[in-house]
């Protein structure tokens, strides 16, 4: 198969504990051609679980993105962001933070917690494709092999033909 005509496998851990942002979520993610797999959890001890491959995530695939929301049950949003900047298996998987408030610190506060990107909820295809191609853009000069960055560079590219 040439470069041309492959489907690119795209994995997104989606973190939302709201079912109707989940739904958005993962629909607009869907909206396009590509092979894109959204696994979503609803609480921040589980999305750790699942990037760490514990528990009943113990055969799951590396995400590609993480789109994580602030405000989760359990453990906030931002402590799991917290946690996946200080592991060195974790830190380099993009990670955009989603959240229903407009409060500037819970910008900011994403930001310096080396959050990739920042989104407000709810999650459009039109508002994400932006923020995923300046991911790509920003970590391919220094992406490893096993990154994804291909993946989602391929992702993009079968967005723009749509």
């Amino acid at each position: 198969m040439s470069a041309e005509t492959r489907l690119y496998r795209v994995e997104i851990l989606l973190v939302e504990d709201n079912p109707d942002d989940a739904f958005l979520a993962t629909e607009a993610l869907g909206e396009g051609p590509s092979d894109c797999r959204v696994t979503h959890v609803e609480d921040g001890i589980e999305a750790l679980d699942f990037l760490r491959g514990r528990g009943r995530h113990a055969a799951a695939d590396r995400p590609h993105l993480v789109l994580l929301d602030i405000n989760l049950p359990k453990m906030k949003g931002l402590d799991v962001l917290r946690e996946m900047k200080a592991d060195p298996v974790l830190r380099d998987i993009p990670v955009i933070m989603m959240t229903s408030s407009s409060d500037p610190r819970d910008i900011l506060e994403s930001l310096n917690n080396h959050a990739h990107k920042y989104l407000a909820k709810p999650i459009s295809v039109a508002a994400l494709l932006p923020l995923v191609q300046e991911i790509v853009r920003e970590f391919r000069p220094t992406a490893s092999p096993d990154s994804g960055l291909e993946q989602l560079d391929g992702w993009i590219r079968e967005f723009e033909q749509f």
